[in-house]
Protein backbone atom coordinates (compact mmCIF):
# COMPACT_ATOMS: atom_id res chain seq x y z
CA UNK A 1 0.00 0.00 0.00
CA UNK A 2 1.22 3.57 -0.86
CA UNK A 3 0.23 7.28 -0.40
CA UNK A 4 -2.87 8.03 -2.19
CA UNK A 5 -1.58 5.08 -4.97
CA UNK A 6 1.36 7.22 -6.16
CA UNK A 7 -0.97 9.41 -8.01
CA UNK A 8 0.90 12.20 -6.00
CA UNK A 9 4.42 12.91 -7.38
CA UNK A 10 6.68 16.66 -7.32
CA UNK A 11 7.77 17.81 -10.47
CA UNK A 12 9.70 20.85 -9.62
CA UNK A 13 11.34 22.84 -6.69
CA UNK A 14 12.76 26.53 -6.58
CA UNK A 15 14.14 28.36 -3.60
CA UNK A 16 14.85 32.45 -3.49
CA UNK A 17 17.95 33.82 -2.55
CA UNK A 18 18.83 32.91 1.08
CA UNK A 19 20.51 35.07 3.55
CA UNK A 20 21.23 37.17 6.66
CA UNK A 21 19.10 40.58 7.01
CA UNK A 22 18.98 40.68 2.86
CA UNK A 23 16.44 43.01 3.36
CA UNK A 24 14.17 41.79 0.89
CA UNK A 25 10.44 41.47 2.43
CA UNK A 26 9.11 37.76 2.59
CA UNK A 27 6.60 38.28 -0.28
CA UNK A 28 9.26 39.38 -2.83
CA UNK A 29 11.36 36.01 -1.36
CA UNK A 30 7.86 33.86 -2.13
CA UNK A 31 7.38 35.18 -5.71
CA UNK A 32 11.18 34.48 -6.39
CA UNK A 33 10.98 30.79 -5.44
CA UNK A 34 7.66 30.29 -6.96
CA UNK A 35 8.82 31.17 -9.97
CA UNK A 36 11.74 29.21 -10.31
CA UNK A 37 9.68 25.75 -9.38
CA UNK A 38 7.12 26.74 -12.11
CA UNK A 39 9.85 26.94 -14.18
CA UNK A 40 12.11 24.04 -13.00
CA UNK A 41 9.14 21.41 -13.29
CA UNK A 42 8.59 23.17 -16.65
CA UNK A 43 5.29 24.27 -16.31
CA UNK A 44 3.72 27.79 -16.66
CA UNK A 45 1.54 30.09 -14.43
CA UNK A 46 -1.70 28.98 -16.31
CA UNK A 47 -1.37 25.37 -15.57
CA UNK A 48 -1.24 25.78 -11.63
CA UNK A 49 -4.45 25.48 -10.48
CA UNK A 50 -4.15 24.74 -6.21
CA UNK A 51 -2.16 26.73 -4.08
CA UNK A 52 -0.80 25.61 -0.44
CA UNK A 53 1.10 27.47 2.43
CA UNK A 54 2.28 27.49 5.57
CA UNK A 55 1.10 28.51 8.00
CA UNK A 56 -1.36 30.88 6.58
CA UNK A 57 -2.19 34.49 8.10
CA UNK A 58 -1.74 33.60 11.57
CA UNK A 59 -0.60 35.41 14.72
CA UNK A 60 3.18 35.18 15.04
CA UNK A 61 6.58 36.48 15.55
CA UNK A 62 8.00 38.73 13.15
CA UNK A 63 9.37 37.91 9.89
CA UNK A 64 7.76 34.11 10.42
CA UNK A 65 4.63 34.00 8.19
CA UNK A 66 6.41 35.41 4.60
CA UNK A 67 3.74 35.37 2.65
CA UNK A 68 0.23 33.87 2.26
CA UNK A 69 -1.83 31.55 -0.32
CA UNK A 70 -3.62 34.65 -1.27
CA UNK A 71 -0.73 37.28 -1.49
CA UNK A 72 0.45 34.73 -3.84
CA UNK A 73 -2.01 33.84 -5.98
CA UNK A 74 -2.95 37.68 -6.17
CA UNK A 75 0.49 38.36 -7.04
CA UNK A 76 0.50 35.79 -10.27
CA UNK A 77 -3.30 35.50 -11.34
CA UNK A 78 -3.63 32.27 -10.76
CA UNK A 79 -7.17 30.77 -10.89
CA UNK A 80 -7.27 28.10 -8.99
CA UNK A 81 -9.26 25.44 -8.28
CA UNK A 82 -8.09 24.38 -4.79
CA UNK A 83 -6.13 26.28 -2.25
CA UNK A 84 -5.29 25.98 1.56
CA UNK A 85 -3.13 26.97 4.01
CA UNK A 86 -3.22 26.39 7.99
CA UNK A 87 -1.10 25.76 11.30
CA UNK A 88 -3.25 23.51 13.02
CA UNK A 89 -1.75 20.53 10.37
CA UNK A 90 1.06 17.83 10.90
CA UNK A 91 4.02 20.30 11.13
CA UNK A 92 5.37 22.32 8.66
CA UNK A 93 4.67 19.67 5.77
CA UNK A 94 0.77 19.26 6.28
CA UNK A 95 -0.24 21.50 3.66
CA UNK A 96 2.25 19.92 1.74
CA UNK A 97 0.41 16.39 2.79
CA UNK A 98 -3.36 17.92 1.98
CA UNK A 99 -1.97 19.39 -2.03
CA UNK A 100 -0.96 15.50 -2.76
CA UNK A 101 -4.13 14.24 -1.49
CA UNK A 102 -6.12 17.10 -3.36
CA UNK A 103 -4.08 15.75 -6.81
CA UNK A 104 -4.76 12.20 -6.01
CA UNK A 105 -8.26 12.99 -6.14
CA UNK A 106 -8.71 15.10 -9.02
CA UNK A 107 -9.50 18.22 -7.33
CA UNK A 108 -6.32 19.91 -8.99
CA UNK A 109 -3.57 19.12 -11.42
CA UNK A 110 -0.79 21.26 -10.04
CA UNK A 111 -0.63 22.77 -6.99
CA UNK A 112 2.37 25.19 -6.13
CA UNK A 113 3.28 24.50 -2.18
CA UNK A 114 5.25 26.89 -0.16
CA UNK A 115 6.91 28.37 2.31
CA UNK A 116 8.89 32.02 2.78
CA UNK A 117 10.45 33.85 6.18
CA UNK A 118 12.30 36.81 6.49
CA UNK A 119 13.10 36.10 10.04
CA UNK A 120 16.88 37.76 9.90
CA UNK A 121 15.12 40.92 8.94
CA UNK A 122 13.05 41.29 11.06
CA UNK A 123 14.59 40.58 14.23
CA UNK A 124 16.99 43.09 13.30
CA UNK A 125 14.15 45.13 13.35
CA UNK A 126 12.18 44.39 16.05
CA UNK A 127 15.96 44.62 18.36
CA UNK A 128 15.74 48.76 17.53
CA UNK A 129 11.47 48.52 18.47
CA UNK A 130 12.30 46.89 21.49
CA UNK A 131 13.78 49.49 23.24
CA UNK A 132 10.49 51.65 22.81
CA UNK A 133 8.10 48.81 23.02
CA UNK A 134 6.30 48.33 26.09
CA UNK A 135 5.47 44.39 27.12
CA UNK A 136 2.12 43.42 27.27
CA UNK A 137 1.52 40.64 30.50
CA UNK A 138 1.87 36.98 29.86
CA UNK A 139 -1.02 35.50 28.45
CA UNK A 140 -2.08 31.53 27.02
CA UNK A 141 -0.02 29.13 27.28
CA UNK A 142 3.49 31.69 28.22
CA UNK A 143 1.18 32.36 31.05
CA UNK A 144 2.24 29.58 32.58
CA UNK A 145 6.11 29.32 31.37
CA UNK A 146 7.24 33.06 31.62
CA UNK A 147 7.58 32.92 35.36
CA UNK A 148 9.94 30.17 35.15
CA UNK A 149 11.93 31.81 32.35
CA UNK A 150 10.90 29.27 29.75
CA UNK A 151 10.21 31.99 27.20
CA UNK A 152 11.56 29.71 24.29
CA UNK A 153 11.06 26.73 22.30
CA UNK A 154 14.96 26.46 22.97
CA UNK A 155 13.76 26.15 27.17
CA UNK A 156 11.14 23.51 26.32
CA UNK A 157 13.37 21.23 24.04
CA UNK A 158 16.39 21.50 26.27
CA UNK A 159 14.16 20.33 29.06
CA UNK A 160 13.33 17.51 26.63
CA UNK A 161 17.10 17.01 25.71
CA UNK A 162 18.34 16.99 29.36
CA UNK A 163 16.18 14.11 30.16
CA UNK A 164 16.90 12.16 27.35
CA UNK A 165 20.72 12.77 28.24
CA UNK A 166 19.64 11.19 32.13
CA UNK A 167 18.03 8.20 31.08
CA UNK A 168 20.09 7.19 28.11
CA UNK A 169 24.04 8.38 29.36
CA UNK A 170 23.98 10.52 25.60
CA UNK A 171 26.57 13.42 26.44
CA UNK A 172 27.26 16.98 24.29
CA UNK A 173 29.96 15.30 22.53
CA UNK A 174 27.83 12.82 21.05
CA UNK A 175 25.20 15.50 20.03
CA UNK A 176 28.23 18.27 18.47
CA UNK A 177 29.67 15.00 16.38
CA UNK A 178 25.71 15.76 14.49
CA UNK A 179 26.38 19.47 14.36
CA UNK A 180 29.49 19.11 13.26
CA UNK A 181 28.44 16.55 10.32
CA UNK A 182 25.91 19.30 8.93
CA UNK A 183 28.39 21.97 9.33
CA UNK A 184 30.73 20.05 7.09
CA UNK A 185 27.90 19.82 4.62
CA UNK A 186 26.97 23.40 4.42
CA UNK A 187 30.35 24.00 3.15
CA UNK A 188 29.66 22.61 0.13
CA UNK A 189 26.67 23.87 -0.44
CA UNK A 190 26.99 27.57 -1.84
CA UNK A 191 23.62 28.80 -0.24
CA UNK A 192 24.61 28.09 3.31
CA UNK A 193 24.47 30.56 5.71
CA UNK A 194 27.41 28.92 7.71
CA UNK A 195 30.18 27.38 5.54
CA UNK A 196 33.28 27.96 7.91
CA UNK A 197 34.48 24.28 9.29
CA UNK A 198 33.72 23.95 12.76
CA UNK A 199 35.64 21.64 15.69
CA UNK A 200 34.50 19.53 18.44
CA UNK A 201 36.04 22.92 20.76
CA UNK A 202 34.09 25.50 18.48
CA UNK A 203 31.28 23.66 19.56
CA UNK A 204 31.35 22.92 23.25
CA UNK A 205 32.86 26.31 23.77
CA UNK A 206 30.07 28.28 22.09
CA UNK A 207 28.00 30.02 24.75
CA UNK A 208 25.03 28.30 26.17
CA UNK A 209 21.45 28.88 25.63
CA UNK A 210 19.34 26.89 27.37
CA UNK A 211 21.31 23.62 28.74
CA UNK A 212 21.95 21.32 27.63
CA UNK A 213 21.22 23.18 23.95
CA UNK A 214 24.38 25.63 22.98
CA UNK A 215 24.40 28.15 20.06
CA UNK A 216 25.29 26.10 17.79
CA UNK A 217 22.59 23.69 18.43
CA UNK A 218 19.82 26.17 17.83
CA UNK A 219 18.72 27.04 14.04
CA UNK A 220 19.88 30.14 12.11
CA UNK A 221 17.27 32.83 11.13
CA UNK A 222 17.28 33.88 7.59
CA UNK A 223 15.63 35.36 4.87
CA UNK A 224 14.43 33.13 2.21
CA UNK A 225 11.11 30.70 0.48
CA UNK A 226 11.14 27.57 -0.79
CA UNK A 227 8.21 26.25 -3.11
CA UNK A 228 6.97 22.68 -4.20
CA UNK A 229 5.38 21.77 -7.45
CA UNK A 230 3.18 18.86 -6.67
CA UNK A 231 1.09 17.29 -9.59
CA UNK A 232 -1.53 14.62 -10.61
CA UNK A 233 0.97 11.98 -12.09
CA UNK A 234 -1.28 12.04 -15.60
CA UNK A 235 -0.57 15.57 -15.38
CA UNK A 236 3.13 14.92 -15.03
CA UNK A 237 3.80 13.55 -17.91
CA UNK A 238 6.15 14.82 -20.45
CA UNK A 239 7.48 17.54 -17.84
CA UNK A 240 11.18 18.23 -17.75
CA UNK A 241 11.91 16.42 -14.66
CA UNK A 242 11.71 12.49 -14.03
CA UNK A 243 8.51 11.87 -11.17
CA UNK A 244 9.64 11.71 -7.50
CA UNK A 245 6.65 10.18 -6.32
CA UNK A 246 4.91 10.27 -2.19
CA UNK A 247 6.09 6.60 -1.75
CA UNK A 248 4.99 7.49 2.14
CA UNK A 249 3.40 9.66 4.75
CA UNK A 250 2.92 9.69 8.56
CA UNK A 251 0.99 12.78 10.24
CA UNK A 252 0.30 10.93 13.19
CA UNK A 253 -0.53 12.20 16.77
CA UNK A 254 -1.58 10.22 19.37
CA UNK A 255 -0.92 12.63 22.57
CA UNK A 256 -1.81 15.67 23.38
CA UNK A 257 -0.73 18.64 21.26
CA UNK A 258 1.44 20.50 23.89
CA UNK A 259 4.98 20.45 24.69
CA UNK A 260 5.06 19.01 28.18
CA UNK A 261 2.51 16.38 28.49
CA UNK A 262 3.92 13.62 26.88
CA UNK A 263 3.89 9.62 28.59
CA UNK A 264 6.93 9.15 27.92
CA UNK A 265 9.28 12.05 27.98
CA UNK A 266 12.27 11.03 25.56
CA UNK A 267 9.98 11.23 23.27
CA UNK A 268 8.33 13.96 20.89
CA UNK A 269 5.77 13.73 18.09
CA UNK A 270 8.08 12.88 15.30
CA UNK A 271 7.40 8.97 17.29
CA UNK A 272 3.70 9.61 16.08
CA UNK A 273 4.26 10.23 12.83
CA UNK A 274 6.96 7.95 11.82
CA UNK A 275 4.92 5.03 13.23
CA UNK A 276 1.83 6.58 11.10
CA UNK A 277 3.88 6.38 8.07
CA UNK A 278 5.45 3.20 8.19
CA UNK A 279 2.18 1.39 8.35
CA UNK A 280 1.07 2.82 4.70
CA UNK A 281 4.70 0.92 3.11
CA UNK A 282 6.31 -2.35 2.85
CA UNK A 283 9.62 -0.40 2.63
CA UNK A 284 11.57 -0.58 5.85
CA UNK A 285 14.24 1.85 7.48
CA UNK A 286 16.67 -0.36 5.55
CA UNK A 287 15.86 0.58 2.23
CA UNK A 288 16.08 3.93 2.79
CA UNK A 289 19.51 5.76 0.78
CA UNK A 290 19.50 9.36 2.79
CA UNK A 291 17.35 11.30 5.39
CA UNK A 292 16.83 14.65 5.38
CA UNK A 293 15.62 15.69 9.15
CA UNK A 294 14.27 18.77 10.78
CA UNK A 295 16.85 20.44 13.07
CA UNK A 296 15.28 23.45 14.26
CA UNK A 297 17.51 22.25 17.46
CA UNK A 298 20.08 19.22 16.82
CA UNK A 299 18.13 17.24 19.53
CA UNK A 300 15.19 16.98 17.38
CA UNK A 301 17.61 15.41 14.50
CA UNK A 302 17.99 12.68 17.09
CA UNK A 303 14.21 11.99 17.82
CA UNK A 304 13.94 11.55 14.41
CA UNK A 305 16.33 9.24 13.44
CA UNK A 306 14.97 6.86 16.30
CA UNK A 307 11.52 7.59 15.37
CA UNK A 308 12.59 6.78 12.01
CA UNK A 309 13.95 3.38 13.01
CA UNK A 310 17.37 3.99 12.22
CA UNK A 311 18.39 3.46 15.64
CA UNK A 312 16.91 1.85 18.48
CA UNK A 313 15.01 4.32 21.18
CA UNK A 314 17.79 5.06 23.32
CA UNK A 315 20.52 4.02 21.65
CA UNK A 316 21.21 7.11 19.26
CA UNK A 317 24.60 7.92 20.91
CA UNK A 318 25.93 4.43 19.34
CA UNK A 319 24.85 5.68 15.80
CA UNK A 320 26.51 8.91 16.67
CA UNK A 321 29.94 7.39 17.67
CA UNK A 322 29.46 5.60 14.25
CA UNK A 323 30.01 9.11 12.38
CA UNK A 324 31.20 7.43 8.82
CA UNK A 325 27.83 5.92 8.79
CA UNK A 326 26.00 9.67 8.39
CA UNK A 327 28.28 11.18 6.20
CA UNK A 328 27.60 12.23 2.68
CA UNK A 329 29.68 9.46 1.42
CA UNK A 330 28.29 7.10 4.03
CA UNK A 331 25.88 4.66 4.74
CA UNK A 332 23.12 7.10 5.53
CA UNK A 333 24.14 10.63 4.42
CA UNK A 334 22.10 12.71 6.94
CA UNK A 335 21.65 16.72 5.94
CA UNK A 336 23.69 16.51 2.69
CA UNK A 337 22.82 20.30 2.76
CA UNK A 338 24.03 21.53 6.23
CA UNK A 339 20.03 21.54 7.61
CA UNK A 340 18.76 24.65 9.60
CA UNK A 341 21.87 24.85 11.79
CA UNK A 342 23.93 25.75 9.14
CA UNK A 343 22.13 26.35 5.88
CA UNK A 344 19.33 28.28 7.62
CA UNK A 345 15.69 28.30 9.09
CA UNK A 346 13.55 27.86 5.88
CA UNK A 347 11.17 26.21 8.33
CA UNK A 348 10.45 22.67 7.26
CA UNK A 349 10.54 23.05 3.54
CA UNK A 350 14.02 23.24 2.85
CA UNK A 351 14.26 19.21 3.90
CA UNK A 352 11.79 18.36 1.15
CA UNK A 353 13.80 20.70 -1.62
CA UNK A 354 17.37 19.07 -0.16
CA UNK A 355 15.52 15.44 -0.76
CA UNK A 356 14.42 16.12 -4.46
CA UNK A 357 17.95 18.12 -5.01
CA UNK A 358 19.59 14.76 -4.36
CA UNK A 359 17.44 12.57 -5.84
CA UNK A 360 17.02 14.70 -9.52
CA UNK A 361 21.20 14.48 -8.98
CA UNK A 362 21.41 18.58 -8.71
CA UNK A 363 23.70 18.69 -5.30
CA UNK A 364 26.32 19.93 -6.74
CA UNK A 365 29.72 19.37 -4.76
CA UNK A 366 27.13 18.41 -2.04
CA UNK A 367 25.75 15.60 -3.89
CA UNK A 368 25.68 12.24 -2.64
CA UNK A 369 28.09 9.99 -4.60
CA UNK A 370 26.19 7.22 -4.73
CA UNK A 371 23.16 6.57 -6.67
CA UNK A 372 20.12 7.34 -4.53
CA UNK A 373 16.39 6.62 -5.23
CA UNK A 374 14.81 6.51 -1.49
CA UNK A 375 14.95 9.61 0.86
CA UNK A 376 12.96 10.00 4.23
CA UNK A 377 12.14 13.29 5.13
CA UNK A 378 11.32 14.23 8.34
CA UNK A 379 9.95 17.92 9.38
CA UNK A 380 8.88 19.47 12.76
CA UNK A 381 9.42 18.07 16.41
CA UNK A 382 8.01 18.92 19.95
CA UNK A 383 3.52 18.65 19.96
CA UNK A 384 3.86 18.48 16.01
CA UNK A 385 5.52 16.35 12.57
CA UNK A 386 5.33 15.20 9.47
CA UNK A 387 6.71 12.81 7.03
CA UNK A 388 7.54 11.17 3.69
CA UNK A 389 9.50 8.68 2.08
CA UNK A 390 10.22 9.77 -1.05
CA UNK A 391 10.97 7.56 -4.42
CA UNK A 392 12.01 8.77 -7.64
CA UNK A 393 10.97 7.24 -10.94
CA UNK A 394 12.82 4.94 -12.49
Amino acid sequence: MTFVDNRAVITGIGQSQIGRRIGRTGIDLALEATARAVEHAGLSFDDIDGVASYPGPVAAESGFVGATTHDVRDAFGLRTRWHVSGVETSGQIGTLLDAAAAVASGRANHVLCFRSVWEATAQASGRAAALTTKVARASGHSEFRMPFGAASPANWIGMFAQRYMWEFGLTREQLGKLVINSRRNAGLNPNAIYRAPMTMDDYLNARMISTPLGLYDCDVPCDGATAIIISRREAAAGLKNTPIAIEAAGAGLYERHNWDQRTDFTTTAPFDAAASMWETTDLTPADVDFATLYDGFSYLTLQWIEAFGFAEHGKVAQFLDDEDRYRLDGALPINPHGGQLSAGRLHGYGFLHEACVQLWGEGGDRQIPKDVEIAAVGVGGGPEAGCMLLRRDS
